[in-house]
């Protein structure tokens, strides 16, 4: 039987109208399509970070503070009727294995957006990938200058970058009248960029580096950098370095006799009270710069909240890593909340850029179409010998 049409069957009527609508020159719209990791009740987040080895404090803290907001948004309604799931992949802060784990969440597990990534050298991995696919990456824990230089629009951090704890330490250095630094560094893109943005800034300020000496992330012994440091005779010497290896520095620096006050940025040290105790009170002294404020201090809006969410969850975990995670979690959802019911992945990013100026709490934060930074909070405070903090 030839087919005339829908009167025959041949045809669904959806078809037949899509194909008069264009010969009458107006087009039938559909339902728009969906967009990738977002349904009618689910936004799927990819991460991947460290959770295994020497530095698995950082990305076990980070996931742990992301995870406790979702979980207090979604017990609430979720944002906008949309639950959050995390999906998590350990790199063991291979880069390699982070570049694998990104096309991994891309294109098998398809996220909306990947958060919460650590380290400079597997964010160097991870970027271009993310970029190309046109996924936003929101709030990596890494503050390296280039990053911020370097307008990404799909990159969006949360902390202040590592050029302003460089700039708060030395300057305050500089203001206590010591222009003599020695500087130990992380062997590794991390280590190796931020030595360079340390080296700008000390020249700015007329404060000379005297010596800059590398380490190992996995080293378990620093003796022979300890002499080099003593030998310099610094006034002061600045940690560059993440995880495990600042306790084995400290410890051969303390054993060895050094004097000169030891500073670090602010992902030297997660488990504190942990490294007081190992290293028998030789925690004190250490000054460090910090990107948020103290979770203890409960007098702060964004502080109290953290604290209220940990009881009601039972989460045993508190650290400054903690609550930089729970912030960035907090800056994510309010950038999901202002693209609105039609969530897409450009209408995130043109919402992040429209946010302006703005607190999170009582957390500042900053965003515009050519500024992806988000804060510029820096501060600094000295270990206790039991692993505490003071102002």
């Amino acid at each position: 039987m030839k087919c005339r049409g829908v009167e025959d069957g041949c045809i669904d009527r959806r078809t037949a109208m899509a194909g008069l609508a264009a010969t009458a020159g107006w087009a039938w719209a559909g339902p728009a399509a969906a967009e990738t990791g977002v349904t009618d009740t689910r936004i799927k987040v990819g991460q991947s970070a460290v959770f295994t080895g020497p530095a698995k404090d950082f990305g076990v803290d980070y996931k742990a503070g992301i995870a406790l907001y979702f979980d207090k948004v979604n017990k609430t309604g979720g944002v906008l009727g949309r639950t959050l799931e995390l999906v998590s992949h350990d790199d063991a802060y291979d880069p390699k294995k982070t570049a694998e784990n990104t096309t991994r969440l891309i294109d098998e597990d398809k996220v909306f957006a990947l958060i919460g990534y650590v380290a400079t050298g597997n964010l160097i991995a991870a970027m271009p990938i993310a970029e190309k696919a046109g996924v936003p990456m929101f709030a990596p824990l890494v503050g390296t200058t280039s990053f911020r230089t370097n307008h990404n629009r799909y990159l969006f951090h949360v902390r202040a970058s590592y050029e302003a704890e460089l700039r708060k330490i030395v300057g305050h250095l500089a203001t206590l009248g010591i222009h003599n630094i020695a500087v130990i560094y992380q062997n590794s893109a991390f280590g190796k960029s931020n030595l360079d943005t340390c080296l700008q800034i000390a020249q700015g300020l007329k404060v000379k580096v005297v010596e800059s000496v590398p380490m190992e992330i996995a080293a378990t012994d620093a003796k022979a950098q300890v002499a080099s440091l003593t030998k310099a005779q610094p006034g002061a010497v600045v940690m560059i370095m993440a995880g495990k290896m600042v306790e084995v520095f400290l410890r051969d620096y303390r054993a060895g006799g050094g004097a000169s006050p030891l500073y670090t940025i602010s992902v030297g040290i997660t488990d504190a009270p942990g490294s007081a105790q190992r290293l028998n009170g030789g925690i004190e002294g250490l000054v460090t710069a910090s990107i948020v404020p103290s979770p203890q201090a409960s007098r702060l809006p964004i502080v109290a909240d953290y604290r209220k969410d940990r009881v009601d969850a039972g989460e045993k975990i508190d650290s400054y890593t903690m609550l930089e995670g729970y912030i960035a979690a907090r800056v994510f959802v309010e950038g999901l909340k202002r693209a609105g019911k039609a969530l897409t992945r450009e209408g995130f990013i043109k919402a992040m850029e429209d946010m302006g100026t703005t607190k999170i709490g009582d957390f500042p934060l900053q965003y515009g179409p050519g500024n992806h930074n988000g804060s510029n909070f820096v501060d600094l405070e000295m270990y206790t010998r039991t692993g505490s903090l003071r102002r």
